[in-house]
């Protein structure tokens, strides 16, 4: 008897082709990835970000009704009135400064599951929270140092710029405002150049295990060619969720002042008004929280598909992600990770997207 190999089934598609992609590809797929996985990708996000948001703004609350109830006992306009005042503002501005980079810290940890499970959906799989929270726990800290390191390397630039602005305004104003307006656009391009640039160091510590440093310099070298379609990715679903926040807290916000003018038409604080004027402002946060909660899963996945596209184009990732398809799909056990099997191999690079290749013939 002739002995035929077993037959078995095409492997699954995976969010996105295991081949380089294009710019439409990226951006499109980064906007409908959601539908894969939607109880971890959305889910997960928006419980972290709705408890952030309820602690945050209760946070706030309790410390500007404690700070500033204490003006009830002074006289306004004395010496003592103002002095709490001014301590009561700056006390408030610090607790939510403060509760502000907390909360940002839970937005790294949403951003660092929605690179695990998206880098899961490239290759068919749907995981639980469970497996992608395992991939993302080892680290969390870096997540959280990086965060932290970019949010210090603002702060810093900005009071060293307010500084030397302050400073020459002190000498001569009109020089002082015309030099702020410079700066102010001069950090515009600076801030896009360096987003653009580390946009892949959240995915490169999650998939590859590397350092802040490490990841960093990593990004760096990996968008270099694809710097303008990077920075398009980046651009555009930052102004399309923009819109979309806008769109929906405007008419909101006018329905709210229409429904205080309606139910108090006097001005007085009717409780009717106050508790229409409370569930149209709790339904447009819940609206506007809702829409930042997709940008940044949204955002998360496009930094995933453009990481895994440019190491398509360079180390020749998509043959170790088929390769790692076919393998599972046959049976196989405990297979190393496709993501860190050819990490800084070299290969000879595809052309960026757009670009004609060498010698006019299609790749193959």
């Amino acid at each position: 008897m002739t002995a035929y190999p077993a037959w078995t089934p095409a492997s699954r598609p995976g969010i996105v082709p295991l081949h380089p992609f294009g710019f439409g590809m990226i951006l499109g797929r980064s906007f409908t990835a959601l539908r894969h996985n939607p109880r971890v990708l959305l889910g997960f996000a928006l419980g972290v970000q709705t408890v952030a948001y309820i602690v945050l703004s209760a946070a706030i609350a309790g410390a500007a009704i404690a700070s500033f109830s204490r003006l009830d006992t002074l006289v306004e306009g004395s010496d003592d009135f103002n002095a709490v005042m001014a301590g009561s503002i700056a006390l408030t501005a610090i607790v939510a400064l403060v509760l502000g980079v907390a909360a940002s810290g839970l937005s790294v940890l949403v951003q660092g599951v929605v690179v695990a499970e998206v880098a899961h959906g490239v290759v068919a799989e749907k995981p639980t929270l469970k497996v992608v929270w395992r991939r993302v726990r080892p680290v969390v800290w870096r997540l959280i140092g990086y965060a932290a390191l970019t949010f210090t390397a603002v702060i810093l630039v900005l009071a060293v710029l307010a500084g030397i602005v302050v400073a020459v305004s002190f000498a001569l104003l009109p020089v002082g405002i015309l030099l702020g307006l410079l700066l102010a656009l001069g950090c515009v391009p600076l801030y896009l150049w360096l987003a653009t640039k580390l946009f892949l160091v959240p995915s490169v510590i999650i998939l590859e295990g590397t350092g802040i440093r490490a990841g960093i310099a990593r990004s760096w070298r990996l968008t270099r060619g694809r710097f303008w379609s990077t920075l398009g990715v980046l651009v555009i679903i930052s102004v399309a969720f923009s819109v979309v926040a806008q769109i929906i807290s405007f008419p909101l916000s006018f329905g709210a002042s229409f429904l205080s003018t309606l139910l108090a038409p006097t001005g007085a604080p009717e409780p009717g008004a106050i508790a229409g004027f409370i569930v149209v402002q709790l339904l447009g946060q819940a609206g506007i929280l809702l829409v930042q909660c997709i940008a940044l899963v949204v955002q998360s996945t496009s930094a995933v598909l453009v990481y895994v596209d440019a190491r398509m184009r360079t180390e020749g990732l998509d043959q170790d992600l088929a390769a790692y398809v076919e393998a599972r799909d046959a049976g196989a056990n405990d297979l190393p990770d496709p993501y860190r099997v050819g990490v800084g191999r070299s290969i000879a690079p595809l052309q960026p997207w757009g670009a004609p290749p060498p010698g006019g013939a299609p790749h193959g």
